[in-house]
């Protein structure tokens, strides 16, 4: 992968990599910063990725990890895999299915951003998020019974 493919790749993911960072950091700053050293840490570390098709994938796991030390430099330890007191992420536009997918459960809405949102696969999903693909499919189950009840 040469410079402009990863630019191009960069610029596909941006959208992607801003909602991750902000279903785990909230704030906007940090989102931003957190998505920076990302894309700096994906450039310096191109030689290990296997397989370019994987390159938005292996882009979002590099996100994650550096908003987690973010978190972990805050002396938070949540993130999408423990997050339980984390609020929803604040957004302009209030309609009612954003509220139900903002009230979810983190674990939930981690699922639910990156498979229904994004449009990463059961595999993907579970790759980044580091959980088996069971997991994700009973989270995306869980989720769709929560939006189903919630928007009733």
């Amino acid at each position: 992968m040469d410079k402009d493919d990863f630019a191009r790749g960069a610029l596909a993911a941006e959208r992607t990599l801003y909602a991750v960072a902000k279903t785990m950091l909230i704030n906007e700053s940090d989102c931003e910063d957190a998505v920076a050293d990302a894309l700096l840490a994906a450039w310096q570390r191109l030689g290990s990725l296997r397989e370019e098709k994987y390159f938005k994938t292996w882009l979002v796991r590099i996100l994650i990890n550096e908003c987690k030390k973010r978190l972990r430099r805050r002396g938070a330890e949540v993130g999408l895999d423990n997050a339980e007191g984390l609020p929803a992420p604040e957004r302009e536009d209030y309609s009612d299915l954003y509220r139900a997918v903002a009230a979810l459960p983190p674990k939930i809405r981690a699922a639910v951003l990156l498979f229904y949102i994004e449009g990463f696969s059961e595999a993907e999903t579970a790759a980044i998020l580091k959980i088996p693909r069971g997991t994700v499919k009973s989270r995306l189950a869980a989720g769709r019974k929560f939006l189903k009840e919630r928007l009733e």
